[in-house]
């Protein structure tokens, strides 16, 4: 049994907020093993074209993940919440094994049980080759840029 992840649904605004700003922080860590322990045990996904499900899934697919995109750099911000659900929109930046750098835009559908726990995330994302001078995100949100919004382009 897995610890519970407060704020519990059903959210307001400020613990959607709050839900967002933690699940931001802990895929800045980079860590899959610390990030899987916001989800259910049979959580299911669909990021991208790839369907998982389960922790130990969550856990494989995001080590091979930023094995491939480094000095990953995320920012998510909330777009909308109901009930035990939230809508976040987010923007990342990595550089991958040649040195490229990119921009991934994208949207995610979150759903939670009572304890906080992500059950279901549906993630669709799409990648912009960038030069290395426009990056914008160099490491985890600084505090004082906290819930600041981010430019869409």
């Amino acid at each position: 049994m897995s610890d519970p992840r407060p704020p519990y649904p059903p959210f307001t605004r400020e613990t959607a907020v709050q839900k967002v700003q933690a699940a931001e922080d802990a895929w800045n860590t980079r860590d899959p093993q610390r990030v899987a322990l916001a989800y259910s045990e049979d959580s299911v996904w669909r990021n991208r074209d790839t369907f998982l499900t389960g922790r130990a899934a969550i856990v494989d697919f995001l080590t091979a993940k930023w094995a491939r995109e480094r000095e990953y750099a995320l920012r998510k911000d909330l777009w909308a919440f109901d009930g035990n659900r939230i809508a976040v929109r987010f923007q990342y930046e990595s550089r991958d094994a040649d040195g490229r750098w990119w921009r991934s835009y994208g949207n995610e559908l979150w759903e939670f049980d009572e304890r906080g726990l992500m059950t279901r995330r549906e993630a669709s994302i799409n990648d912009v080759r960038i030069d290395e001078g426009d990056r914008r995100l160099h490491g985890p949100r600084p505090t004082s840029e906290r819930g600041l919004t981010f430019p869409l382009a």
